[in-house]
């Protein structure tokens, strides 16, 4: 907004105008903030750093608190932008974003706040808005007439549909995990959502690699949502062994024991997998073509998979009971936290700036009245 402009209002006035402008301008992947920090406090108490995972509970819930207020002033201030964005290919993935981090909140409500019933509530807000967003946004894409090339309109961020679907899962197996008896109809639904959320894995990771081997690229286009290739198949791996672990209280469990866990393992070396790929892809764009590393928000989706990678090897171990794996989590949650600590200081020195900006022009001259 113009600065005259801007001298004309009340103080009150400029700050509406700042908040209105930041809700307007909010990314529809924000809640990856609330992604990382969530399962990297997740990680923390499972490590034994109980007093940092429950501060970094405090910090999500502020968070999503935030960002929760933000999306509905979006929503009902922008509604026509919020759609556009859901009918764009390269933006509207982003909004999946939402479900997980109800999910991952969800989970820490239920493993440090102690409350499964209020994580049972955002479970099926969760499953409600999936269902809005996963066939709002596939159905406005199919349906699209002018449709971007695969280079311009894929990219990592697709994969958090997979990442959505199977922190349903993960969400109702925790909560089946702290009731102690577990509803069968529930571990059903937990089942289908894992199942459903490999799917839309196979299907995208397909066309990434794709993208990724036989299209050019450039150190622009290799952006750090591209780290929830492995992101996702860590928490496909939590979500199989969560329900591994609860099999003997399902009949049908039970009997696909075995084939979950065949899959699960599957999951878990294909993320193995990505980890020195993605570093190199890395150093090839920061360190060979020297492109400076700085905070952007899409950062957040790269901090979720180390903190998801952590916690699904934990899981792993715990229900094939290979404590051999239990070796990788140790090391990989420091990576994990030094990834965020880094991640939150950039987004603090933002904050700060922009900040800065609106209390220099909220004590600028006023009219005189």
């Amino acid at each position: 907004m113009p600065y005259n402009a801007v001298r004309e209002m009340t103080r009150a006035q400029c700050l509406l105008v700042c908040v209105r402008e930041w809700a307007e301008q909010l990314p529809p992947a924000s809640f990856a903030l609330v992604m990382a920090t969530g399962i990297v406090s997740i990680a923390a108490d499972l490590l034994g750093f109980s007093w940092l995972a429950v501060a970094l509970f405090v910090i999500n819930l502020l968070a999503f608190a935030v960002l929760s207020v933000m999306m509905l002033l979006r929503l009902t201030l922008f509604s026509s932008v919020v759609m556009r964005d859901l009918r764009m290919h390269g933006h509207g993935a982003g909004y999946f974003t939402i479900v997980a981090g109800i999910c991952v909140i969800g989970v820490q409500v239920c493993l440090l706040g102690e409350a499964p019933g209020v994580a049972g509530i955002l479970w099926v807000l969760a499953i409600m808005l999936w269902f809005g967003i996963t066939y709002g946004f596939f159905t406005a894409v199919i349906v699209s007439q002018t449709k971007p090339s695969l280079s311009d309109g894929l990219g990592g961020i697709w994969l958090v549909a997979s990442v959505a679907t199977q922190a349903i899962a993960v969400l109702g197996t925790t909560i089946s995990s702290a009731v102690g008896e577990a509803d069968p109809t529930m571990l059903l639904l937990c089942l289908v959502f894992h199942l459903m959320g490999c799917m839309l894995y196979l299907n995208v990771i397909a066309l990434i690699f794709y993208r990724l081997t036989f299209l050019p690229v450039t150190p622009e286009s290799i952006t750090p949502p591209y780290w929830i290739n492995m992101g996702a198949t860590a928490i496909a791996t939590q979500a199989g062994a969560n329900l591994l672990i609860l099999g003997p209280q399902s009949a049908l469990l039970t009997e696909v024991s075995p084939f979950v866990k065949g899959f699960t393992l599957f999951f878990w070396a294909a993320g193995s997998w990505w980890i020195p790929l993605l570093v190199c892809l890395m150093l090839w764009v920061h360190w060979r073509r020297r492109r400076p590393l700085v905070y952007t928000p899409v950062l957040w989706a790269a901090v979720f998979p180390l903190g998801m990678y952590t916690v699904s090897t934990y899981q792993l171990a715990q229900a094939l009971e290979l404590n051999e794996l239990l070796l990788i989590p140790a090391i990989t949650v420091y990576v994990a936290l030094i990834a965020w600590s880094l991640t939150f200081l950039g987004l603090l020195r933002r904050l700060l700036r922009e900040l800065d900006g609106v209390l220099q022009t909220l004590s600028g001259p006023r009219p005189s009245q």
